[in-house]
């Protein structure tokens, strides 16, 4: 029997194998290597408050000792401090997180 004839029975018990979470997690891998243009918008009541763009990524927050998730999500992607929709000179990349919970918040690195 060929041996080449198991790899694609091989890579089905792989991937029916996987948890969800390592999907996942493959398919950010993948998502990191193709990369994204996405942009996060912040609102209060009808108003937008703060612009990312840029972004490539949103990531859960994983439990410093455990496996838990963390109840917030962060990121890296440009801070459009005037809300124009367009990454202007002198705006810069910063690290952001938001909550999960119902308390709206933002934390975000100071571009200055």
């Amino acid at each position: 029997m060929k041996v080449w004839l198991l790899f694609p029975v091989f890579l089905v018990f792989i991937a029916v194998g996987c948890t969800q979470e390592s999907q996942n997690r493959i398919g950010r891998s993948i998502q990191n290597w193709t990369g994204t243009d996405g942009v996060l918008e912040i609102y209060a009541a009808d108003s937008l408050v703060k612009r990312f763009m840029k972004i490539d990524k949103l990531t859960t927050a994983s439990a410093t000792g455990g496996s838990e998730a963390r109840p917030y999500r962060f990121g890296y992607g440009v801070l459009d401090e005037n809300l124009n929709g367009q990454v202007d000179s002198g705006e810069k990349r910063v690290y952001f997180e938001f909550s999960d919970y119902s308390t709206p918040y933002i934390f975000y690195e100071s571009p200055r």
